[in-house]
């Protein structure tokens, strides 16, 4: 029998990155944009629960990047789409990060994660990191 875990985002990358991308792929230019939106949109999904977040994506999805709270060190966020969804970057102790990518209520997440990061680690400061 595994750890319990309450999950609190399951799902993957907002709609509104694919649409986006779309509009702009239809510029020669924006084809590139648009193939990235389109193999985010089916293979990318996030998993955050209390214990950890994990990343799954790549080519049909067959990677994998699951990271615990008392790892991270700093966290960014950059919102896109009018607000209605952002980047993240996690950097971890080691020195390594990790890109979430279009992530739904975003700001939300971020909260979220911020919280768990301090309660894992006593000299995690959020407030730098806004």
């Amino acid at each position: 029998m595994g750890i319990r875990e309450d999950i609190y985002y399951e799902g993957g990358p907002h709609i509104g990155d694919l649409i986006l991308n779309l509009l702009i792929g239809l510029t020669v230019v924006g084809i590139p944009l648009t193939v990235g939106a389109i193999v985010r949109a089916l293979w990318l999904r996030f998993r955050i629960t209390d214990r950890r977040i994990t990343v799954t994506g790549g080519w049909k999805g067959r990677d994998r990047t699951d990271v615990i709270y008392s790892e991270i060190v700093k966290i960014v966020k950059v919102p896109r789409g009018i607000g209605f969804w952002g980047d993240m970057v996690l950097t971890l102790r080691n020195g390594s990060r990790l890109e979430l990518r279009a992530v739904p209520k975003f700001r939300e997440v971020y909260d979220y994660i911020n919280e768990k990061v301090a309660a894992k680690n006593p000299q995690y400061s959020a407030t730098a990191n806004k």
